[in-house]
């Protein structure tokens, strides 16, 4: 009796072991089916729009560029920035470009629209450039407290009519683009320097970097006006003493009107040629 009764506190342990290997190999099985699960989610199209949008925005440079070919190239400054939204989930960026030199004085501002493609076309996100009311109400949106912008309301008030759209699909592997696309075939209207029609190119890139590619023809399919020899690279300023020294510049620009002003602004161009 005494030995039945040894054996069968020496089985109790093995069985309790072997429940406690089911217990954990079971819970392993679980958690990668719901890693697995993580991991092969399909990215809906409005997280498409919403990459897109969120590499399209912040301050960008060609500065990098510039430096390698100046002949055909300038140093151009852009900043994008949310705007607000419209009731189907479309975001609405501010863009603006300037040269690097001269950040408060913008020569190109659009809104930008940016969603999901219709379902029926073969793309998966659009970007949608419009016209502004006003666009001295605008210039240097994206540099002012948020309290000095106009309303949320008020921007979509003042999109104008629609001057271009994009389509945009996912970069094969490998690449080393996100998205990248183009107007449609024939692109859209324009009359600047003799042209009839333009075309518009848009490549994101990891890094928040984009690379864009405007160009005009005239009926002939002569090009008149854009660069030649490649899309413009822009890529986010580091934070270093460029920024710093950008920004002293455009804060004393505004405040002093000295010979030290001067001599400082000089200082910065010299700098960063």
């Amino acid at each position: 009796m005494a030995k039945g009764s040894e054996s069968g506190s020496e089985s109790d342990p093995n069985g309790w072991s072997r429940a406690r290997g089911l217990v954990v190999k079971t819970l392993v099985l679980i958690g990668g089916a719901f890693l697995l699960k993580r991991l092969t989610k399909s990215t809906t199209r409005w997280d498409h729009a919403k990459i897109v949008a969120r590499s399209l925005s912040g301050e960008k440079f060609s500065r990098e560029q510039a430096s390698r070919d100046p002949d055909n190239y300038f140093n151009f400054r852009i900043f994008t920035c949310p705007a607000t939204e419209m009731v189907d989930g479309s975001k609405v960026l501010y863009f603006e470009q300037a040269f690097w030199r001269t950040p408060q004085k913008p020569f190109r501002q659009r809104f930008l629209m940016v969603k999901p493609c219709p379902k029926d076309l073969k793309c998966d996100v659009e970007v949608s450039s419009y016209a502004i009311r006003d666009v001295e109400d605008y210039k240097n949106f994206c540099d002012r407290p948020r309290d000095q912008r106009p309303l949320p309301e008020e921007v979509i008030g003042d999109i104008a009519e629609p001057l271009t759209t994009i389509y945009l699909n996912r970069c094969e592997r490998g690449k080393r683009c996100l998205y990248e696309g183009s107007t449609p075939p024939g692109g859209f209207p324009n009359s600047w320097n003799g042209a009839t029609h333009f075309t518009s190119e848009l490549m994101v890139l990891k890094n928040n970097e984009i690379c864009t590619w405007d160009r005009g023809y005239d009926d002939e399919g002569n090009q008149v006006w854009g660069v030649k020899e490649g899309p413009y690279e822009f890529k986010p300023a580091p934070a270093s003493s460029f920024n710093a020294c950008k920004r002293w510049c455009r804060l004393i620009s505004l405040v002093d009107h000295s010979i030290l002003s001067y001599m400082y602004k000089f200082y910065c161009q010299m700098k960063h040629l």
